[in-house]
């Protein structure tokens, strides 16, 4: 548009800048990925043999739904974390891919496909989690008992690890019977610092979290307890590091700490991206407070190299008895 002269041009020129003002911006560009972070995309007879198989039990992994970056080298190696109670989760969290609405009818059949995955894959050590179903009267423990007792029956010499949601107002209840079924590991993530809660993980409460891993120690002390936080959200050096104290409150045995990624871009942004270096330091002060065992680095996730930790773990706590 061409303006004149006089008045006619000032008027004209304020038109032009008001429009300029109104028009939206274009987005910012997403921030780019250090090296550190960055993987190679899913390939190979591996991965496309586990999920045929996955596909062929009509089950859920959380390294899909969740866009895992270490789906490839998991997958390659026939490692792959169930996510069971379906793929579709009540809750929204600004971090998670899992899509969410209401979700279908349980599955009967799902803690015996379960098994038969593991007995299909070798699995030596499984990882189960689920989406959050505060839509059941239970929660979902019912469904992570029968996964158990199915396991146990079919694969027995394979340990178990499960990674639930919080129970939201049925914790007590759900934890008992879960505890009963006697799973290896009991995982429930924190995720991320008590300030960031309401914009990262609003449906939840992060002192309720901390009670329900403090209450599986006290049904059953010898099955370990893990927890894991990501950074990268935008908190504090010394929030991490409360968040450590408070673990060790509930006599947590096990952190994991990874970087946060977008998974598209309505989710949470990336505030930082922490260096290997600063990883490294959070993991030698989380020794320090006293856990058993420690996994931080960027691409650490909850059943990242869960097997051999699981291994690392026992051995840590059997070394810990023998000194004491």
């Amino acid at each position: 548009m061409h303006c004149g002269r006089g008045v006619a041009r000032a008027v004209c020129n304020r038109y032009l800048a008001l429009m300029n003002e109104m028009m939206p911006l274009a987005p910012l560009p997403r921030q780019r990925k250090p090296d550190w972070i960055r993987v190679k995309a899913p390939t190979g007879a591996g991965v496309a043999e586990t999920r045929t198989m996955m596909r062929r039990l009509n089950l859920n992994t959380v390294c899909e739904e969740a866009a895992c970056p270490n789906i490839g080298e998991c997958w390659t190696k026939k490692h792959a974390t169930v996510m069971i109670l379906g793929d579709t989760c009540t809750r929204a969290c600004a971090f998670c891919n899992v899509k969410t609405g209401m979700p279908r009818a349980v599955d009967a059949l799902e803690p015996q496909h379960t098994a038969d995955a593991a007995a299909e894959l070798g699995l030596e050590h499984i990882v189960i989690t689920s989406v959050d179903r505060d839509d059941l009267p239970d929660g979902g423990a019912s469904q992570f008992v029968k996964v158990i007792q199915a396991l146990r029956r079919t694969t027995p010499k394979t340990t178990i690890e499960i990674l639930t949601p919080d129970f939201r107002n049925k914790a007590q209840a759900a934890v008992e019977s879960i505890v009963e079924a006697r799973p290896d590991v009991y995982n429930h993530n924190l995720e991320t610092v008590p300030r960031l809660y309401p914009t990262i993980r609003p449906g939840a409460r992060y002192y309720a979290s901390l009670r329900l891993l403090e209450s599986v120690k006290r049904h059953d002390p010898s099955i370990f307890t893990k927890s894991g936080v990501m950074v990268g959200l935008g908190e504090e050096r010394l929030e991490v590091h409360q968040v450590m104290d408070d673990m060790r409150s509930a006599d947590i045995d096990f952190l994991t700490m990874g970087q946060y990624l977008q998974p598209t871009p309505r989710h949470a942004k990336v505030m930082d991206f922490v260096t290997p270096q600063a990883f490294d330091a959070y993991a030698a002060i989380a020794r320090a407070k006293g856990f058993l065992l420690v996994a931080a680095s960027p691409l650490t996730r909850s059943s990242y190299h869960a097997g051999d930790d699981f291994e690392k773990m026992r051995a840590a706590r059997e070394a810990k008895l023998a000194r004491g």
